[in-house]
């Protein structure tokens, strides 16, 4: 997410860039730049991102191997009630004073604590193979 963010972000400078320079020489020198400095924020953001999915991979994991049943438990029963509450309202047994945010606001709350689990896992699998993949792909595609 923050990879995305900070590509766009030095896409778009680096569009502006070619306005600021007379010479092609010039303007690839500072477009190298940006990129390198691009390569550095997308590398910490990255290292960031798998940092905080191992951290709540963590709290997951201690929680799962707690010692109280309902420390081990509260965050399923959390997710069953709130997909309890989803089927109710497709079904059409809804709390007829819900409104349109608080029904928002539990699907917001689903999909983060199902997040919570997939991502967690996957993100600490996932995120080496994808920095090294994307040096690669920079080094291959900055001019040298």
């Amino acid at each position: 997410m923050l990879g995305e963010i900070i590509g766009s972000s030095v896409g778009e400078v680096i569009k502006g860039v070619g306005s600021l320079f007379t010479t092609d020489k010039d303007r690839l020198a500072a477009e190298n730049m940006l990129r390198s400095h691009e390569a550095t924020l997308m590398k910490s953001a990255l290292e960031y991102e798998g940092k905080l999915a191992t951290a709540q991979a963590a709290i997951i994991q201690a929680e799962a191997n707690g010692k109280s049943w309902l420390q081990r438990n509260w965050r399923p029963l959390t997710m069953i009630t709130f997909l309890l509450l989803i089927v109710a309202r497709w079904l059409g047994w809804t709390a007829g004073d819900m409104s349109e945010d608080e029904l928002l606001s539990v699907y917001e709350l689903m999909k983060i604590g199902l997040g919570g689990y997939v991502v967690g896992r996957s993100a600490e699998k996932v995120v080496p193979s994808v920095m090294r993949a994307w040096a690669e792909n920079r080094q291959r595609s900055t001019p040298q």
